[in-house]
């Protein structure tokens, strides 16, 4: 069976979080950062995301059933909320543990160990994220987009991990490590926070936008019998765009010429806006409704 282009985003991202809990694991009781122990903590709830995540593209992949109609994208959007929650525990984690840190004035120990970890995990992790964008562009998946932000925020959060060991160890600045490790927690809460609202937008049915709607109508309207379009319904599901409206047409149509036309507008939109759901229902026109165009 030939694997989607999500579902190998996902065992891609397994296998990086996999790579990466080790090798971190490693480092951090060699260094004793907490910097390092964060950024372990993050690849850890990485590992555990992308495990959802995959689990969540080849749900959204199962074509629709008896109960599921419109199939289930939404599910790619249930994993993302999770992996919201997961990244604000991180976060919330690693400020404490950070915090200790400073209050304490504990120090790292062996900082090249850290060092040459968190240089491998930025190698793999942009090769990654460079293939999520590339599967992101062409299939649009929420659940992968919200896993590129652990990985896009693993680049930062190493590079990090590196100048607060460096700070901490050859400029012997106490309290870099620690700062360092709150600076991550802080970084993590605000990608979380963006994640969210895609989330929220597709569970909750959000509009397309404006402009997407407009240029949707746009393409409808070039029939020459439409009189009118309105009652637009538009929404996204995953990877899985829905429209649903209304169309004036001639009342004095029979059944097969308004059926034909319907079938014309359907497959002028779907050259525009592949892999669209379309559902249009005709419409009498009278005076009043007559080449009106209502969203």
């Amino acid at each position: 069976m030939t694997l989607s282009s999500n579902v190998r985003a996902g065992i891609a991202s397994v296998g990086v979080a996999m790579t990466l809990v080790g090798l971190k694991g490693y480092a951090s009781w060699e260094t004793g950062s907490a910097a390092m122990l964060g950024s372990l903590a993050d690849s850890a709830l990485d590992l555990i995301a992308s495990l959802v995540t995959l689990y969540s593209v080849r749900l959204a992949a199962t074509p629709p059933d008896r109960q599921h109609r419109f199939g289930h994208g939404k599910a790619e959007a249930i994993a993302a909320f999770f992996q919201v929650v997961l990244i604000s525990l991180s976060a919330f984690w690693i400020a404490v543990h950070a915090i200790g840190h400073l209050l304490t004035g504990a120090r790292t120990a062996d900082a090249e160990a850290g060092i040459g970890v968190s240089l491998i995990a930025i190698l793999l992790s942009l090769a990654l994220v460079a293939y999520q964008r590339h599967v992101i562009a062409r299939t649009g998946s929420l659940a992968i987009s919200t896993d590129r932000i652990h990985y896009q925020s693993d680049l930062a959060l190493n590079a990090v991990v590196i100048a607060a060991l460096l700070l901490d160890q050859v400029a012997d600045i106490r309290g870099a490590d620690a700062v360092g490790g709150i600076g991550i927690a802080l970084w993590l809460l605000y990608g979380g926070y963006a994640a969210s609202q895609k989330a929220v937008d597709q569970l909750m049915d959000r509009e397309w936008p404006e402009e997407r709607r407009l240029a949707f109508i746009e393409v409808a309207n070039r029939h020459p019998e439409l009189r009118g379009i309105h009652d637009l319904r538009t929404r996204t599901a995953g990877s899985h765009d829905f429209v649903q409206f209304h169309v004036w047409v001639d009342p004095h149509l029979t059944v097969g010429e308004a059926h034909r036309i319907m079938d014309e507008v359907e497959a002028r939109l779907s050259d525009a806006f592949p892999g669209v759901e379309i559902l249009i229902h005709p419409d009498p026109a009278d005076d009043g409704d007559a080449l009106e165009t209502r969203l």
